[in-house]
């Protein structure tokens, strides 16, 4: 790959420290419901995913059925959390700021969790308007179709794309989409090693864990084409 032609963010995790809160909250409704689940198990099932694919997830493997009233009550809650704790991952400003190429983002999010996160972080200016969620599409990650969309969206092919992802299935889906993807382990969710070595385990080009880095690693993509 020469320079690439759009650069594709992920947002929980890579744009916004949100996963640790996110999973909290999670853990707190299923808690609520008496199922019996770990933080590792839900790191391990659910992160990357959208809440669709969750309440499946929760429903098929451990008999619980969020209930409508149950997802408001967390929604609420979750947003609550975010407008007191969310911070942006260190240096993604700078970073956003020194790309010279377009960017997008692609979460598994709803597109209000996703305007919230960037609004009350400060990077909202640096993205908008290209924002996908996973609302958008039929089948969320670890299927390609968001990245799909993005790119076609943004009328870049998709081997012309660099995806920024921190979750088995966003690497996944960006490998099935045909992308580039760099592994970003900087969030506070990635400490102790676990993840990092599932993410590995993908073979992603490249895992990095320094957000003010990722404009040299896009640079060294040119240098290193054939």
């Amino acid at each position: 790959m020469a320079k690439p032609a759009l650069v594709i963010f992920d947002c929980d995790g890579v744009l916004v420290d949100s996963e640790p809160i996110s999973i909290a909250v999670l853990l707190d409704m299923i808690a609520k419901s008496g199922t019996a689940l770990s933080e590792d198990d839900a790191y391990d099932r659910f992160l990357g995913r959208s809440m669709t694919t969750i309440s499946k997830i929760l429903h098929e493997d451990y008999g619980f059925a969020a209930s409508e009233a149950d997802l408001d009550e967390m929604r609420s809650n979750l947003f609550a959390r975010f407008r007191s704790d969310l911070k942006p991952i260190p240096g993604i400003a700078e970073t956003l700021r020194a790309l010279d190429v377009p960017r997008c983002v692609a979460s598994s999010s709803q597109p209000d969790r996703i305007r919230l996160s960037l609004t009350l972080t400060g990077l909202l200016d640096l993205l908008d308007p290209h924002i996908f969620s996973a609302t958008m599409v039929k089948r969320g990650k670890p299927a390609p179709d968001l990245f799909l969309l993005a790119a076609k969206t943004m009328k870049t092919a998709p081997t012309d794309c660099v995806v920024v992802e921190d979750s088995p299935a966003g690497i996944e889906a960006a490998k099935s989409a045909g992308m580039q993807v760099f592994a970003f382990t900087g969030g506070t969710h990635s400490r102790g090693g676990r993840l990092e070595a599932a993410l590995a385990s993908l073979k992603p080009d490249r895992i990095f864990n320094d957000m003010l880095q990722l404009p040299g690693l896009l640079r060294d993509l040119s240098k290193t084409s054939p």
